[in-house]
């Protein structure tokens, strides 16, 4: 496939600052690798060029194109560096974390460390889950740290206005000293410990002198630090190329800015404007929709999609009820799978809110329709996995408190819960790491009987064991004895009663294993600690083990926010009223800009069909066991204001949404 002529622009503009607005289904990733690969051709070195992106896979995605474009660049020195923020993070934090006074080997928590962690905190603190709840918690100090504010920061700049802010604010100090004590960053530290490495200038000019060329993908979802750092990286060479659309800024919740691409030219005033508005996705009349809808959000980038191909007009059911949108929207489905010989595979069915999909399950089940709602539970966050895991931590990293307790009597030794609580209380009033208790620390401990003494000795030596093994020749063989050594098949048998569930929980084991492996066996010198990472940021994609689904021959059910990235010949958008669609809290709070992160989440939305878009409503919903009246969506008659049908405005309601003023 050759490039169109805004593509070509933008692979040939090689030198200074370059904002590529690219709109859905636009060809964005080719135009990052066709660009990649024409730096090199030009004599840059692939090893001096940086692209990051969101997610491993697309950084997978990206490593792979390019090796097509260029098979004889495909030795390991001679590879651009293709990552995620938070694995880039991770490259600079190894080389420096030590200046902070953090050690080398620093933990990495996931998301169930930092639950445990935050619950030890309320403990301490002595807050209730009425008070606070350890998720809550732990959202309100990630959205503070996408802002870039660490504790010093926050407790300087945040304005307390619920009892819940002073309470996470209190909480947040005694959570970071946690993880400060045992060596532990959680993700978002990933970004905010690097971007605080960048005020020591011999740091920041040390990273920057790495590369001369950078390049960002998805630039509209970058947060705070996210942006500071890639500005702090790029402004030594100016060679920063930017790929993005604020037409589909949808994840303001989750600490992203919009503004970052919407002011790019005010950072770089010299900075070329590039559009890609040829989708090749979607038929003409779908994207008419869209771009109809995005219009009415004011703080854009001006755009429009063009399509050459043509297909059938989108459509709006109006509904009777909840119970009857799933019926109809089933029917059309099996009608479609019969008449026109689709796939199950074929179709989406996109909602706003979790509390959507019920009806359309029951619906599909009733229809003998395969289908699989997308959001399961991680393969990171099964109970064996994580178990596993664990023991590599303390293995590489003992002072790993939260990874210590969950294995310290797993599978049984007789260490019980008031041990465990006794060695606890020792070693913060010591103010010594639980590791350090179980060597001399135990000496102190009169109480404790000669047999668990014995016993937490024993579980020393055998990690002390897999350190000498693992640390220092992380081998398959050495991972086999490993996995013997710690006997954890007696944890599964003793577990789960049922054969199929052994057989089940023992092959997460084995994927482990596996994992570790292909690793090894990929890896030129590997190492413990560097596997724990790559299973760290890998579990840390924002829904990467819940699009699973989308291999298998089934109906998707599916979030909008899922959705994005996405595509399928056959959607249905459900819901689409107010308090749904736009959502009742950005409604509520009257707040312009979260209206238009909701107009851009259906923007998304409708630019994930290819070939049928249906859009459905209910005139009334039941809440709390009440059937309730509904308003259409305001999102229907933007779209509909200009539209070829009249028709649709007499279908959708009588009267328009109460505008607030």
């Amino acid at each position: 496939m050759t490039l169109n002529t805004a593509q070509s622009n933008a692979v040939e503009t090689l030198h200074g600052p370059l904002l590529v607005l690219a709109g859905a289904g636009t060809g964005k990733t080719r135009v990052v690798t066709y660009r990649i690969a024409r730096l090199i051709r030009n004599g840059i070195r692939p090893n001096r060029i940086l692209a990051v992106t969101f997610t491993n896979k697309a950084a997978k995605e990206m490593q792979n194109r390019i090796a097509e474009l260029l098979p004889n660049h495909s030795r390991k020195n001679a590879k651009p560096e293709t990552s995620t923020f938070h694995s880039l993070c991770v490259r600079i934090l190894r080389r420096h974390i030590t200046k902070l006074g953090y050690p080398q080997q620093f933990a990495i928590y996931d998301r169930g460390d930092q639950e445990s962690v935050a619950r030890q905190v309320l403990k301490e603190i002595k807050v209730s889950n009425a008070a606070l709840r350890p998720g809550e918690m732990l959202a309100k100090i990630s959205s503070w740290k996408s802002l870039g504010l660490d504790y010093p920061k926050a407790a300087r700049e945040i304005k307390i206005e619920t009892a819940k802010d002073y309470l996470v604010l209190r909480a947040y100090e005694y959570y970071q000293n946690i993880l400060r004590t045992v060596g532990a960053v959680d993700f978002d530290d990933l970004l905010i410990i690097t971007e605080n490495l960048f005020q020591i200038p011999e740091i920041l000019e040390e990273e920057s002198k790495r590369f001369d060329h950078l390049l960002v993908d998805e630039y509209q979802d970058t947060n705070m630090s996210q942006y500071r750092i890639i500005k702090g990286l790029a402004l030594p060479h100016r060679n920063l190329c930017v790929v993005g659309d604020d037409d589909q800024a949808i994840y303001g919740w989750r600490g992203a800015n919009v503004k970052h691409i919407l002011s790019f030219q005010q950072d770089w005033p010299d900075a070329k404007i590039i559009r890609l508005e040829e989708n090749y996705r979607s038929t003409k009349q779908i994207l008419n929709w869209a771009n109809r809808l995005i219009v009415f959000n004011k703080q854009r980038h001006s755009k429009k999609l063009l399509s050459p191909i043509s297909g059938e007009t989108p459509n709006i059911i109006q509904c009777k009820d909840g119970e009857t949108e799933a019926k109809i929207v089933v029917t059309k489905i099996k009608e479609r799978l019969t008449a026109a010989k689709c796939q199950p595979r074929d179709f989406a069915i996109l909602f706003r809110t979790n509390e959507q999909p019920r009806a359309f399950e029951m619906e599909l089940r009733n229809a003998k329709i395969p289908y699989t709602l997308i959001g399961g539970q991680s393969f990171f966050d099964r109970k064996e996995v994580r178990d596993i895991l664990s023991y590599l931590k303390v293995v590489n990293h003992p002072n790993d408190d939260i990874s210590l307790l969950r294995i310290l009597n797993t599978p049984p030794r007789g260490i019980g819960a008031t041990t465990i609580q006794k060695l606890t209380a020792a070693a913060v009033l010591q103010k010594i790491p639980l590791w350090d208790m179980l060597g001399t620390g135990i000496e102190t401990m009169s109480e404790l009987q000669d047999k668990t003494s014995e016993t937490l000795h024993s579980f020393r030596v055998l990690i002390e064991e897999q350190q000498k093994n693992l640390r220092r020749d992380f081998t398959v063989q050495n991972l086999k004895n490993f996995l013997s050594v710690i006997d954890y098949e007696r944890e599964i048998n003793r577990q789960y009663q049922d054969p199929n569930e052994r057989s089940n929980r023992w092959d997460s084991v084995g994927e482990v294993f596996n994992a570790a492996a292909e690793y090894i066996n990929d890896t030129e010198k590997p190492a413990l600690w560097e596997f724990l990472d790559n299973t760290s940021l890998a579990g840390s994609d924002f829904g990467s083990e819940k699009k699973k689904g989308l291999n298998q021959n089934v109906v998707v059910l599916m979030t909008l926010h899922a959705a994005k990235g996405l595509e399928f010949p056959e959607v249905f958008m459900v819901g689409m009223e107010e308090g749904i669609l736009p959502h009742h809290r950005s409604v509520r709070e009257d707040n312009i800009l979260a209206v238009d992160e909701e107009r851009r989440l259906c923007y998304v939305g409708l630019t994930r069909a290819k070939q049928h878009l249906t859009l459905t409503l209910a005139l009334q919903r039941m809440k709390w066991g009440k059937m309730r009246p509904t308003i259409p969506s305001r999102f229907l008659y933007e779209i509909t204001a200009q539209t070829e049908n009249p028709n649709y405005a007499r279908a959708i309601a009588n009267e328009p949404p109460q505008r607030k003023k």
